[in-house]
Order: structure tokens, then sequence, then C-alpha cells
């Protein structure tokens, strides 16, 4: 039967999905606007809102959409296309809102910002939070912390970018640089924080 208090270590649960199942540094999900978006700090904070809003939004939805209809019915192979057509809701009006009141940073975005729709990381998170049958509130919280800790690393390896860059070095420019940047943080994540598995 679903609850909807946690049932969760809601601190375990932050930490988690922040650090230790890191959807860009430990689970290699949503890496497409890691490698076109670290470049620049303010497309990555802009991207970084998104998803965390996106994430967010779609906790929200899914879990008693899963739940109270979805199960009940016996149509859980749905699951997927229900909650992609969720997400999709969101980041069109994600892309509106950002359109009509940021147009350099829509501009800045460019595709990656209706590609929200197919980040493997959104989805990833929604599919999870059923998976791991958490609560409605733990859901919610595990979706946002994903974003954040989605942010957390955007925002890190786009001032790294930015500052070597600035300093005239050319190893980290491009795709090569967005791996070589990934794959120093994630030794640096799973060094300090470990892994959980599933």
């Amino acid at each position: 039967m679903p609850t909807f208090l946690p049932t969760e270590n809601i601190f375990e649960l932050v930490i988690t999905a922040i650090f230790t199942k890191n959807f860009l540094l430990i689970l290699f999900l949503g890496l497409c606007s890691f490698l076109g978006l670290t470049k620049d700090s303010n497309s990555s904070i802009g991207m970084s809102m998104a998803v965390t809003f996106v994430m967010g939004m779609a906790s929200i939805l899914t879990w008693p959409i899963f739940h109270f209809i979805l199960v009940p019915l016996g149509l859980e192979f749905l699951q997927t296309i229900c909650f992609i057509l969720i997400i999709a809701s969101f980041v069109q009006l994600v892309e509106f809102i950002i359109r009509k009141h940021q147009p350099s940073l829509y501009r800045s975005l460019g595709i990656y910002l209706p590609l929200i729709t197919t980040n493997c990381a959104v989805l990833g998170v929604v599919l999870l939070n059923a998976q791991q049958n958490y609560s409605y509130v733990g859901s919610v919280i595990y979706g946002v912390s994903a974003g954040l800790g989605f942010g957390l690393v955007m925002l890190i390896a786009s001032g790294i970018r930015e500052k070597l860059w600035q300093r005239g070095v050319d190893m980290f420019e491009g795709f090569t640089g967005a791996f070589l940047v990934a794959a120093i943080l994630s030794l640096i994540f799973v060094n300090y924080f470990g892994v959980i598995t599933f």
C-alpha cells in the first residue's frame, strides 16, 4: 500500500541523490546537457534550474498517477509513456517561461532545453521512484535532491572548464574536455562518497 508520509531516512535519501547516486557522475544519465552546456556557467545555472524544476514537478505528479491509476488498473507497463508525457508538459512550460522572460538564456540553452523531455536523468528519477517504492514525500525529496545533485555537478564542471579556458589550457575544450572533467569529478565523488548499489 503506498504511503504519503516518508518511511525512508530523509537525510540519507538527500545525500544519496546528490552524492552517492549522482545522476551525472555515478549513474551516467543526462550527459548530453553536461557535455554541451558546461563551458559556460550561465547556461549551466539555467539548465540546472530547469532540470531541478522538471524533476521535482514530475516526481510530484507521477507518484499518484502510478500508485492510484496505473497499479490498480494493472497498467504498470504504460508508466514510461505516461511519465514522458508529464515530463514533456513541464518542459514545454519551462521553455515558454524562459523564452518569454530570459530570451538570452533561451538562446544560450539552444537545443538542450527541449531535450530535457528525453533527458534520461529526468526519466530515471521518476522510474527509480516507482522502482524503489518510495513514499510520496520521499519521492518528491528524491526528485528535487537529484536535480540539486545534477546542478552541483554542472556548476563545478563549468567553473573548472571556464577557469582552464581563461588560463589557455586547450585540453579541456569540446566534448573531450567535458569527458575529462566528468571522469575526474566522478573519481572524486566515488573516492569521497562511495557508491550505493541498488
